[in-house]
């Protein structure tokens, strides 16, 4: 496979792997929810439960996702076999002097 290929795999497994993390994340946190704060919290307060647990695994998901793409990046060689995404037409010296 060349790098183009394994550039756009990686987003694709990263992308899915980013969701996973956020929907696991989101069903153990209704859970605990559910099973210790639900009968705690009055009943005009408990659909903030919702946003906050919703709005939880998007950073507990962020967070997780982080981690594990610099723990990744140490051991893999990105030039070797990623394809940047962004990559200057011009350098420097040939913008200034057109």
């Amino acid at each position: 496979m060349n790098k183009k290929i394994n550039t756009v795999l990686f987003i694709l497994c990263a992308t899915l792997f980013n969701v996973f993390v956020a929907i696991l994340s989101f069903v153990i946190l209704m859970l605990l929810y559910i099973k210790l704060l639900f009968a705690l919290i009055p009943e005009a307060n408990r659909s903030w439960g919702f946003s906050v647990i919703f709005l939880a695994s998007i950073a507990i998901s962020f967070f997780v996702y982080r981690f594990i793409l610099k723990y990744l990046l140490t051991k893999i060689d990105i030039e070797k076999y990623f394809d940047p995404l962004f990559v200057r037409k011009y350098k420097k010296n040939q913008v200034r002097n057109s």
